[in-house]
């Protein structure tokens, strides 16, 4: 008897922040067939506050939806290239914008890099937004819901980074 051999399906690591957004972009992503890892970006402690709420609601999520889950530690880099930023810019009489800078550095970047090292195809965010392909580029437009749009917050992202990224939401 001759076994067909199943199609490799392609993997995905949700950045998943433990809200309604990040957990319903898994789901999705699962229930598309794709082979989902969920990751907890681990960047920002408040001195005050632990992100362990979090981790453990995205962890939840996870489990709940049978795919494995990590924590993945940007703490330093997330204070080198986001909150030094945003301090520079405010000290040269900016209006820094720390979430374009994380999305661009933290999501896309180290994110997206370790990810495909560890074998990803894609990243995947709870973001809303709308991403096409024409050719061999990519194009980011608003969302579906004006009300929830997050374009304004990718323009940086390049097309090698939009080449492995879905916005499923």
């Amino acid at each position: 008897m001759i076994l067909a051999m199943k199609k490799a399906q392609k993997k995905v690591f949700v950045g998943m922040s433990g809200g309604v957004d990040s957990s319903v972009t898994a789901m999705l992503l699962k229930n598309q067939g794709y082979d989902v890892t969920g990751v907890y970006l681990k960047c920002y402690v408040q001195p005050d506050r632990s992100c362990l709420k979090e981790a453990m609601d995205a962890m939840e999520v996870a489990e709940l939806l049978g795919i494995p889950f990590h924590i993945w530690d940007f703490q330093k880099e997330y204070k080198e290239r986001v909150i030094n930023y945003m301090i520079e810019g405010y000290r040269a009489g900016q209006t820094p914008n720390p979430d374009i800078e994380c999305n661009r550095e933290i999501k896309f970047g180290m994110f997206l890099e370790k990810a495909l090292k560890w074998g990803a195809d894609y990243v995947a965010t709870g973001h809303y937004v709308r991403l096409t392909k024409k050719g061999n580029n990519f194009r980011l437009f608003e969302a579906k819901d004006k009300n929830k749009d997050q374009s304004y917050f990718l323009w940086t992202l390049t097309q090698a980074q939009l080449k492995h990224t879905l916005f499923p939401i």
